[in-house]
């Protein structure tokens, strides 16, 4: 077989192609926002990605196996664990846990699965109220609550809770908080995962995933937090010499108008007489009615509005030692106090409608008592930001009370 040797202009033309190459890569690389330490712009592998989303570690749970936050908490499965196992460690009931997380009570859950908690694990501190799981407290007086009238309040039974000590009080977690993503139909663990700009190896690291990523309808996922590294500290720069003069130095004094011309004598007129016989205007009161549902428990300034899982009520300012009243007309359900000895009134309308006074002061009500719209039932605390902590529940869940007052 004989070989052709190359001609010279096909020489040529491969030399040219050979050296468009590197531009090509160049220009490739513009697209893309400059990467000044070179972490793989130009033709390298390229570490950009990956440094973005860097993600920490998921925090170690206590002893029951549980992770608090400052709005919620998680369990963490053990090797062998079924959700009824879980549920008799920490303390909740199974059926509770399996229907908030969309599971059953016998289904088994791998080494290091998160389960998400409805309410506060018994002896665990609320953030905002002293210690006391006011969801507790909400199904507590439901659950005791007659089948007949708000009226039979002779069969209220409540008992105050017992503050906490720091020996079984968990650790909350500081720094910022994971979100609390709950799987909806048809999501995957790809798909949660770009929703928050995170890898799916974190995502599964941080819940306990499968080997196969698998999630489910309803189930509660960590979204990891991103790993900020600790910002550099600048050099202050050094302060500026700025020269002192003496008090007079610098400037003229003028000379004030009153040394060279006397001021001129004027003659006041007197002020006019106002009249003794003046005509009274009496203002009628409003004639309509309320149409809101529930009354304020203060007049004052709301300061805190409702936030879902971080904010179960809202917080209304006002002057110390003013009458806190009843929103509506219901019973007393209980009457308890936080670690710091602050008593919480809670206030039981219906079957599953109940509201919530925390912070007060000089409690005038006892438990099973009727009371009426508008009626005082405490006061504010004697201090000088006084407040009143305001909830309104139906059954366990807490609603935004605005709606109720509006």
């Amino acid at each position: 077989m004989t070989v052709t040797a190359p001609t010279r202009p096909n020489r040529m033309a491969g030399r040219k192609a050979l050296m468009t190459l590197p531009l090509v890569a160049v220009l490739a690389a513009c697209e893309a926002p400059l990467d000044y330490d070179l972490r793989g712009q130009i033709g390298a592998f390229n570490t950009t990605k990956a440094a973005q989303t860097a993600t920490a570690s998921r925090p170690k749970p206590d002893d029951k196996g549980l992770i608090t936050y400052p709005s919620y908490q998680v369990a963490v499965a053990r090797r062998g664990d079924t959700l009824g196992d879980v549920a008799s460690r920490i303390g909740l009931p199974a059926s509770e846990l399996a229907r908030f997380n969309g599971m059953k009570t016998e289904d088994p859950l791998r080494q290091g699965e998160i389960i998400a908690l409805p309410r506060r694990a018994p002896g665990s501190a609320t953030a905002g109220n002293g210690g006391v799981d006011i969801a507790s407290l909400a199904g507590d007086a439901i659950d005791s609550a007659p089948s007949t009238s708000p009226s039979a309040s002779s069969q209220v039974s409540t008992a105050s809770l017992a503050p906490q000590t720091s020996a079984n009080k968990p650790q909350v977690q500081s720094g910022p908080e994971p979100v609390r993503h709950k799987v909806k139909r048809g999501e995957t663990a790809y798909t949660v995962s770009r929703l928050y700009q995170v890898p799916v190896k974190s995502l599964a690291d941080w819940n306990g995933l499968g080997s196969d990523f698998a999630i489910r309808e309803g189930q509660f996922l960590l979204i990891p937090l991103k790993d900020r590294p600790v910002p550099r500290q600048e050099a202050s720069a050094a302060p500026v010499a700025t020269a002192v003069t003496a008090p007079g130095e610098g400037t003229s004094t003028p000379t004030p108008p009153s040394a060279t011309k006397p001021l001129p004598s004027e003659t006041v007129a007197p002020a006019a007489v106002v009249p003794k016989d003046l005509p009274k205007v009496e203002v009628p009161a409003p004639t309509r009615s309320s149409t809101a549902a529930m009354s304020y428990p203060v007049q004052g300034k709301i300061i805190r509005t409702y936030a879902k899982g971080k904010n179960d009520g809202i917080d209304i300012a006002a002057a110390a030692n003013a009458p806190v009243k009843a929103a509506d007309g219901g019973t007393v359900a209980a009457i308890t106090k936080d670690s710091n000895n602050i008593p919480i009134i809670v206030i039981r309308h219906d079957a599953k409608l109940l509201t919530v006074y925390a912070n007060v002061d000089k409690i005038e009500v006892n438990k099973g008592d009727t009371v009426k719209r508008g009626q005082t039932i405490a006061t504010l605390r004697d201090e000088s930001s006084a407040y009143v902590h305001f909830e309104v529940r139906n059954g366990f869940e807490s609603v935004d009370p605005l709606p109720y007052l509006q």
